[in-house]
């Protein structure tokens, strides 16, 4: 699964990795060393623009940056509580699920994230670890978005919230957790994000040779508290559990290509 991540790069950056402009209209949240479920996110996506007259312009796409709630609410809720418990969607099976078909058609996003965390077992007490791109680069975790109006609301607002999918955890990560977020290579970012591209079932399996570049570190058990916040949490501890510490070999030729 993925419960906590870090996001922590800054607006100027993030629009550079991705090609995308910054549509936050000024309520993006500040660097977060402890992403937590229900907070504000940025989140990348890919749509049609609008004309003067509100119309959609199918000639043309456009790529932003855009804050949205963490925990999706699908358009039928009675309650957005559903969202608290609606983190992550299955890759394996998001295509067939009530609460995420229509958006794994329609709503695709990216959620950048400077990596994300994961607890193993070790006795009576669990290590967190901090799975991350060694080289600094942005890790683009799948998502869904959706948006959901009060009914009882005679003008309600917009919410706006997002899932991330997970899938079977591969090589070194398999060691902490049997689940990942779904992180995609930039090669494969376009056709995830294209509005008008209906199947994406092809894109929902991980890429080994991106998973295989990443580092897994252990860090400190401050991160299980969601009010602890700050670059400490993703600084390199002993490892008490074992055997899942990764360390990749620092030129991988498939980043060098990128």
């Amino acid at each position: 699964m993925c419960g906590r991540y870090a996001s922590t790069k800054d607006l100027g950056r993030l629009a550079a990795e991705f090609a995308a402009l910054d549509a936050t209209g000024g309520a993006a949240p500040g660097a977060d060393f402890n992403v937590a479920p229900t907070k504000q996110v940025l989140t990348v996506v890919q749509r049609h623009p609008r004309t003067e007259d509100g119309q959609r312009d199918e000639s043309r796409t456009e790529r932003s940056i855009r804050v949205m709630r963490w925990g999706l609410v699908p358009p039928w809720a009675k309650d957005p509580k559903i969202g608290n418990r609606m983190i992550n969607a299955k890759a394996e099976t998001v295509t067939g699920k009530p609460a995420f078909r229509s958006a794994a058609k329609r709503h695709r996003c990216l959620l950048p994230a400077d990596g994300w965390y994961e607890w193993k077992r070790d006795g009576d007490r669990k290590q967190p670890y901090f799975t991350t791109s060694p080289d600094g680069t942005s890790l683009a975790m799948a998502g869904l978005f959706e948006t959901w109006r009060d009914p009882a609301a005679e003008e309600p607002e917009p919410l706006v919230t997002c899932a991330v999918l997970t899938t079977e955890a591969l090589g070194p990560a398999a060691e902490v957790h049997h689940r990942m977020p779904l992180v995609l290579p930039s090669d494969r970012w376009a056709d995830w994000l294209d509005p008008d591209r209906a199947d994406a079932t092809d894109l929902l399996a991980p890429d080994p040779a991106l998973v295989a570049a990443l580092e897994i570190r252990p860090v400190s058990s401050a991160v299980n508290n969601v009010r602890n916040n700050g670059s400490a949490l993703v600084e390199r501890v002993p490892d008490v559990a074992g055997g899942a510490e990764h360390r990749p070999v620092p030129l991988d030729p498939r980043r060098e290509e990128r």
